[in-house]
């Protein structure tokens, strides 16, 4: 059994949102849901985000996908490699709250717990 983060990572490392679902959970649906309300200029994400209906939101919401195309893909979609870089920004965010013994080895029982100390985490690392 384990737990998987889904957050949104602002341009400065900070946490914007965040959700929790069960470690077997795709990541694709949750983006969605996240990215909802937020009006970004653009979004960086890794291949698994390379879904049509995620695509089809952020173009319609005006924003740039910086999502690389899945190799399996039929028309091959060109994306800023520069700007794809910045992705690890989410990746030095989770390691920054594994740091925190409570978050990488869940002792938490309840989700609702689990989720404040995340959310107490973040807010500490955007403090210091």
């Amino acid at each position: 059994m384990s737990t998987k983060i889904h957050a949104v990572v602002e341009g400065l490392g900070s946490l914007a949102r965040f959700h929790l679902t069960g470690g077997e959970a795709g990541d694709s649906p949750e983006a969605l849901p996240l990215l909802l309300g937020l009006k970004p200029g653009s979004v960086s994400a890794d291949k698994a985000y390379d879904s049509d209906a995620i695509l089809d939101y952020l173009y319609a919401s005006n924003i740039e996908a910086v999502i690389p195309p899945r190799s399996n893909r039929c028309v091959q979609r060109e994306f800023d490699k520069h700007r794809y870089k910045s992705r690890n920004l989410v990746e030095r965010f989770f390691c920054r709250i594994k740091q925190f013994r409570r978050i990488a080895t869940r002792y938490d029982k309840l989700a609702q717990r689990f989720s404040s100390f995340v959310a107490f985490t973040a807010s500490v690392i955007w403090l210091a």
